[in-house]
């Protein structure tokens, strides 16, 4: 399954635990606006929590970081000096054995820095987020008194720039952890069918979005779900959480879809919400013993699954029925289809056939033109080989969450 929770973090060049991308990018574009305007050198210290981690840009573009401070005790003394600077000043540093040269961890930038010496340091503080940052100026040009304001307005600007990086980063983290929520953590093991799921969050992916899927049962009755939440965000989580408790509840007394998803209007409508539900149920009913299955399908304002035969047909069912959540008392109609060893049905909500790439809508031909190829393959790889196609055909366009689901007869 692939998800697009906030983007992974990754390790600097001395194994420390790096910031995630968008964030080391900000930091790193910080200083390239340091150096060569303000100073030949300059290192930003980040302090997240009670850890520091040090950046550093130098003249001839070289970029260092993360990494983390020398030894406490020698450094420790010298950032918190400049943390606690109520203006830019100017820092005494005539040597590399001074402090800062042993506030970097790294012997070749520490040799590089040390190059630059004796040279004017300047450090500012970046305010109530506890960061420092430093400026080296070498070939004995000192800073006139207007640069250092100039250096503290610099240092006041990283300051909110970096603030406002970590509220992105906070926002990405909760909305990850609640999208994720929304899902099963992993699909069960269904006797004599395969079943693979992918999702793909919107390019936008820090709104919460309401594409959800499930797959729940046990022995020879399960059932499969797959649907979508109008709108986004956390009214949008609250209702997509709702729903599918109130589909897991209904199913464990009555696993016939009809009456899932008229449990799952009821409970919707009374909730007095002004959003809805789209939602495809399925009762798969295995045949471990010859292969196949039989599935039962209701449909709530939401596209049926398409059939992928062994052979390549493609066979679609016309099934219709009101989305959920907007009259009371509703009934639905079903229709049961039989699957044979190696038949494929493939569920999706409309972030699929909905993308809209540079030659228009995806649409639902393009799928059902797609999925021939794949007669007989692991349901997996038909999931994987989709989301491929949709993505190349948005050509980096936004897109709406996309969500697939996928069984196979067939262990």
């Amino acid at each position: 399954m692939l998800g697009d929770a906030p983007q992974g973090q990754e390790v600097g060049p001395d194994g420390v635990e790096d910031r995630p991308p968008h964030a080391r990018r900000t930091i790193q574009a910080l200083l390239h606006l340091a150096v060569p305007y303000l100073a030949d050198w300059a290192m930003l210290a980040v302090r997240d929590g009670g850890s520091t981690t040090l950046f550093a840009h130098a003249a001839d573009g070289t970029r260092t970081g993360p990494l983390r401070p020398g030894p406490p005790e020698e450094v420790a003394a010298w950032l918190n000096r400049i943390r606690g600077l109520p203006r830019a000043e100017r820092l005494p540093d005539a040597g590399e054995h001074t402090g800062l040269a042993m506030a970097i961890p790294d012997e070749s930038l520490r040799r590089q820095v040390a190059a630059l010496l004796p040279a004017d340091v300047l450090g500012a503080s970046l305010g109530s987020s506890g960061g420092a940052l430093v400026l080296v100026r070498a070939g004995g040009r000192r800073y006139a008194e207007p640069e250092l304001g100039l250096a503290e307005e610099f240092a006041r600007r990283a300051e909110f720039t970096l603030d406002a990086v970590r509220t992105h980063e906070q926002r990405a983290e909760v909305a990850a952890v609640l999208q994720a929520s929304l899902r099963p953590p992993r699909l069960p093991e269904v006797p004599g069918v395969r079943v693979a799921a992918r999702c793909r969050s919107a390019f936008e992916h820090l709104d919460i979005g309401g594409d959800f899927y499930d797959v729940h049962g046990a022995g020879d009755d399960w059932s499969l779900v797959i649907g979508d939440v109008c709108g986004k965000g956390v009214p949008a989580a609250v209702l997509t959480g709702r729903a599918r408790q109130t589909i897991r509840t209904a199913a464990h007394f009555d696993r016939s879809p009809s009456a899932v998803l008229a449990a799952l209007n009821d409970v919707l409508y009374e909730g007095d919400s002004d959003r809805f539900v789209t939602v495809v149920c399925a009762r798969l009913r295995p045949d471990p013993d010859h292969g196949g299955a039989e599935v039962t399908l209701a449909v709530a304002g939401h596209p049926a699954p398409i059939v992928l035969r062994t052979d390549g047909r493609i066979e679609e069912t016309e099934l219709g029925g009101t989305l959920s959540g907007v009259l009371p008392d509703l009934s639905y109609e079903e229709t049961t289809i039989t699957l044979h060893p190696g038949d494929l049905m493939l569920f999706f909500t409309d972030g699929i056939y909905e993308a809209r790439g540079p030659e228009g809508f995806f649409g639902l031909e393009r799928l059902r033109e797609l999925l021939p190829a794949y007669a007989g393959a692991e349901p997996e790889r038909v999931c994987a080989a989709v989301e491929r196609r949709v993505v190349e055909h948005l050509a980096g366009a936004a897109h709406d969450d996309m969500a697939l689901l996928a069984l196979r007869c067939g262990a």
